[in-house]
């Protein structure tokens, strides 16, 4: 069997291979379509531009978590399980120590 036939070339633009640092997401959805925005939030600062926004059908969107996971499970086996970080002696959300805003699921909590 020729694997070549298979093989699927990729290529990255300068631009693009430099990336966008995000430390929130914001996911929608519609019936048809999941949009996910990128944000780089800074400390103190009570403004963000929205980075990059991808959007994806349904399907696509599931088949991505199921890569993400599936990604995170071998990096905690290489490199160790990837622990939360949270404030200590910090009054979170509704006064709870600790409790702090997971910025990539809406409304949740760490």
């Amino acid at each position: 069997m020729n694997d070549k036939k298979n093989e699927l070339k990729i290529e990255v633009s300068p631009e693009v291979a430099g990336g966008h640092f995000s430390n929130l997401a914001l996911i929608n959805h519609s019936p048809t379509e999941f949009f996910l925005d990128f944000i780089a939030m800074a400390p103190g600062i009570p403004q963000a531009r929205v980075q990059s926004r991808i959007i994806m059908t349904p399907e696509h969107a599931k088949n991505l978590l199921a890569a993400l996971s599936d990604n995170i499970r071998k990096y905690e086996a290489t490199f160790g399980e990837i622990k939360q970080k949270f404030p200590k002696n910090v009054n979170g959300m509704n006064g709870n120590p600790g409790e702090i805003p997971n910025p990539f699921i809406s409304g949740g909590m760490a």
